[in-house]
């Protein structure tokens, strides 16, 4: 019997968690072609997101948590989450369209404005990549239960993901998704013609390059600086070694592979 109410007690602070925190899974409806990147707020726990290029998000949010829709082409839409939404598995949000879209527009981007200089989203709020997302909503980090706070604080989904495995996963994804940034970051940087004709890498080489040279600890420190000098010296020796690389495998390469 006291074993029975020892574990009575131990899992009814999980259950009381599970039951007031929810994760709400929804989508934007819109006549807005341009569904991707709406902020999405809890203005009750100060948490937010943001849609993905079809207007489908997800959020952690309880009863009578108020959210806010934001985007600079749509309406700011503020929705109430009742009871019955708890039991949705997708939640509507309709949003109305603020300009007439044109069949072609020229996108500039400029330094200064954003979505927190245009009010969009508080000046402090923590945003995260998509892999960031996923990785936040298995439960790696934040959303804690008092009963595991004695090992290390993480979350009962965390445990679960962990355990899974799913959670080495997406750690693989982000890895994964932060190279692909830096060598987005990279071409941005230098263009195509700057690795073909300054550094002589072959033109049909220089995507292979691009992932060679994000795995460089000191490149991937100077882009992250955003020390162009230091990086442009680094990527002139990265690609001798690069080049001197493909020689030995073109070498090595039987003739009839070539």
């Amino acid at each position: 019997m006291i074993k029975k109410l020892f574990f009575f007690f131990l899992i009814f602070p999980v259950l009381g968690f599970s039951q007031n925190d929810t994760i709400i899974k929804g989508k934007i409806v819109s006549e807005s072609n341009l569904l991707e990147d709406i902020h999405v707020i809890n203005l009750t726990e100060n948490k937010g997101a943001v849609t993905d290029s079809r207007g489908y998000f997800q959020i952690k949010a309880k009863i009578s948590d108020t959210l806010q829709f934001s985007a600079v082409n749509l309406k700011a839409t503020r929705y109430v989450i009742k009871e019955n939404d708890l039991a949705k598995q997708l939640l509507f949000i309709p949003m109305e369209s603020l300009i007439n879209e044109l069949d072609e527009v020229a996108i500039i981007h400029y330094k200064n404005i954003n979505a927190v200089s245009l009010g969009i989203v508080p000046a402090n709020q923590k945003t995260y990549t998509p892999a960031e997302r996923k990785l936040a909503a298995a439960g790696d980090f934040k959303w804690y239960s008092p009963l595991l706070i004695p090992l290390g604080g993480m979350s009962v989904d965390g445990l679960i993901n962990s355990i899974s495995g799913r959670t080495a996963m997406l750690k693989k994804e982000l890895v994964v998704e932060r190279k692909e940034l830096l060598q987005a970051k990279t071409s941005d940087y230098f263009e195509r013609k700057y690795f073909v004709e300054t550094l002589k890498i072959p033109d049909e080489f220089v995507d292979g390059f691009l992932f060679y040279i994000v795995e460089n600890e000191k490149f991937v420190n100077a882009m992250k600086d955003k020390n162009k000098t230091m990086a442009t010296f680094i990527l002139s020796e990265l690609a001798t070694e690069y080049l001197k690389l493909k020689e030995s495998e073109l070498s090595n390469t039987p003739k009839d592979e070539k």
